[in-house]
């Protein structure tokens, strides 16, 4: 199956766009679904039905859903209460029952997630089309699954399940009870659904359309958008130029945006040459329905795009190296940073920071130094003559 995933900024039109593009795909014979994480009936109304909680038809070969966040909330407390019967009684703690439930911060997002990992793991459909939040929003979400497992593995390590005969001896002697069997197993039972929804991200037949208005703003949110994909290791393979307006004569009010615009568009075919650049004409109102959305003409589905890979060098350079290349469009050499903690690289650029942990080959060097060359990052690291192979070229 195929994923696209579709952002952009706040009013930029990226939820029509994906309703364009799943319809398109509906019309051209592929079993489509579009997901959206949007909390009002947005995809609903651009294809002129409603959209809502349970998967619905739209239109022939398309589907659309917009996960309930508040249920599946209520349904995982419930779980929760129940498989810690034995703690909360101890404590003499009262249950919530579900109606008084209201979603945490953070519950929708993991819910979506969920969402997309079962939407991609049905046979039902051929291609999955994702509505996500607005930038920045979609960002946080895209890197929630890699941190979230980075976060449990660092408190709950899976090898200290291998003590769990030693638990209670340890508890009595140490003075304070020990880790509960069922809160490894919750760990564990996350840590296979991050995981699985991390892979549908990071697949290779999984791509990311950026939507923006040509202008200034546009310009900006697309750059950072851009940058912060790749550092994820996203790859953006299409950039939907919307509401682009037509040529205007003479001397009109329109005049000066669509100037701006055409510069923007200028820059972007120019400058933004990772992806293709997609111009959508402005219709003159909202798109409502079908017409509207095909009269759109957003650009079909393709086949996946190769793989962003970060490769490394497999043979020391002349200078005894090794380099390891992390394509960054778009970064600014001043606002990088690098720290090497044990294993893990913290690449941090510009407002976007992620660990990485290093290749097994690099584990046994020390980082050497580091340039920005051409959109890509390159981190040179020398082996240390402790651990790397006697005669290892």
């Amino acid at each position: 199956m195929r994923t696209i995933l579709i952002t952009g900024p706040g009013g930029s039109g990226r939820t029509t766009i994906a309703a364009a593009t799943a319809l398109r795909a509906a019309e051209a014979g592929d079993r489509t679904l579009l997901l959206s994480a949007d909390r009002t009936d947005t995809p609903g109304a651009a294809l002129g039905t409603r959209s809502g909680p349970v998967p619905a038809q739209a239109a022939p070969n398309l589907t659309v859903w917009r996960p309930d966040a508040t249920e599946r909330f209520r349904e995982d407390l419930t779980a929760f209460q129940n498989r810690a019967s034995g703690v909360l009684d101890l404590l003499g703690a009262a249950r919530l029952d579900a109606e008084e439930v209201t979603p945490l911060p953070g519950a929708e997002e993991l819910s979506f997630l969920r969402a997309l990992r079962d939407a991609a793991l049905s046979e039902r459909y051929d291609l999955l089309v994702v509505d996500l939040p607005p930038l920045p929003q979609a960002l946080a979400l895209l890197a929630l699954p890699e941190e979230l497992r980075r976060y449990l593995r660092r408190m709950l390590p899976p090898e200290r399940q291998a003590a769990r005969a030693l638990r209670p001896v340890l508890g009595r002697l140490a003075g304070v009870p020990m880790p509960a069997e069922w809160l490894y197993e919750t760990a564990a039972r996350w840590d296979v659904e991050l995981a699985a929804a991390g892979a549908v991200l990071t697949d290779r037949n999984t791509a990311v359309r950026l939507v923006a208005e040509p202008g200034p703003a546009g310009a900006d949110a697309v750059h950072d958008a851009t940058l912060g994909l790749a550092l994820r290791g996203l790859r953006t393979e299409a950039l939907i130029a919307n509401r682009v307006l037509p040529d205007a004569g003479g001397d009109t009010w329109l005049a000066g945006l669509l100037a701006q615009q055409r510069k923007t568009l200028a820059d972007w075919q120019d400058t933004e040459r990772s992806h293709d650049v997609h111009p959508v004409r402005h219709l003159g109102r909202d798109p409502h329905g079908t017409d509207d959305l095909g009269a759109l003409a957003v650009p079909g589905v393709n086949p996946g795009p190769a793989p962003v890979e970060w490769p490394v060098a497999d043979r020391l350079a002349d200078d005894g190296v090794l380099v390891w290349h992390i394509p960054l469009p778009g970064a600014i050499r001043e606002e990088l940073d690098l720290i090497r903690r044990g294993d893990e690289l913290l690449i941090a650029a510009g407002p976007f920071r992620r660990i990485v942990p290093l290749p097994s080959a690099l584990r046994r060097c020390t980082v050497a130094g580091a340039g920005l060359r051409e959109g890509e990052l390159r981190v040179r690291f020398a082996p240390d003559p402790g651990l790397w192979p006697a005669g290892g070229r």
